[in-house]
Formats: C-alpha cells, structure tokens, sequence
C-alpha cells in the first residue's frame, strides 16, 4: 500500500443521504446530505449550503455552508460561508467568517504565537501600590 493513501481521495455524501454514525476519512470528504455522528476528516471537509451535521468535526481544513450542531476543532483553515450556522464552539488557527455566517458558542483560536508582553506593565503595577 501507498504511504500516501488518502491525500488524493475524495469522498462525498450527497444531497438526499442520511448516515447515522460516526465518520472518518484520511482523504478529502464533501457532504451535501445528513450525518447524525461525529466527522473526523484527515483533509479537507466541504460542507454544503443544505448540509446538516449533528455532532462533533474534526479536520484539518473545511469550508462550512449548512449547518453544524456541535463543536468544531480544525487544524488550520476554518472558513464559514455567508449560509452556515454553528451551534457549538470552535476551535481553529485561521478563522474566515463571511458577512451572514452564524455561530452560537466559544472560539478559541489556537495560534502557536504569543501576544509580546508589555514591558511597562510590571512597572505600572508595582507603582500603584
């Protein structure tokens, strides 16, 4: 077998295809149907505008229009189109959000930078005491 089984696959749930259960993909997965269950993808999940999961995504990228009942952790790219709706947190590096998209619950953007600490706020501090 390949080391690089999945990087090429495309996987697709369609319009009108329910699936209860958890899924997980090592390639790409587009879903335009239903899931009730956890999706965890390896790539890259495209989720159309009439899309409906219910319950947890993990990825390392996705494109979200339809909807998400449940939290949401991505690797890297996170990009909500103007139709999707979240009710859950997220969890990503890059956040996109276009004008119209919705999400209900925490974000935590997981960024390997940390904010400069300000060398006058020790200073500050220790003055006002």
């Amino acid at each position: 077998m390949s080391e690089n089984l999945g990087t090429n696959l495309l996987n697709n749930i369609g319009a009108g295809t329910s699936v209860r259960g958890d899924i997980s993909s090592e390639g790409d997965l587009r879903v335009d149907g239903k899931i009730e269950g956890n999706v965890s993808v390896k790539q890259r999940l495209v989720l159309g505008e009439g899309a409906i999961i219910t319950g947890d995504l993990n990825a390392t990228d996705a494109i979200l229009s339809g909807v998400i009942q449940g939290n949401v952790k991505i690797k890297e790219t996170l990009l909500l189109k103007s139709s999707c709706i979240i009710d859950g947190d997220l969890e990503t590096n890059k956040l996109v959000i276009e004008s119209g998209a919705q999400f209900n619950g925490k974000c935590n953007m997981n960024s390997t930078e940390k904010a400069p600490e300000d060398k006058n706020s020790g200073k500050e501090a220790s003055k006002e005491k």
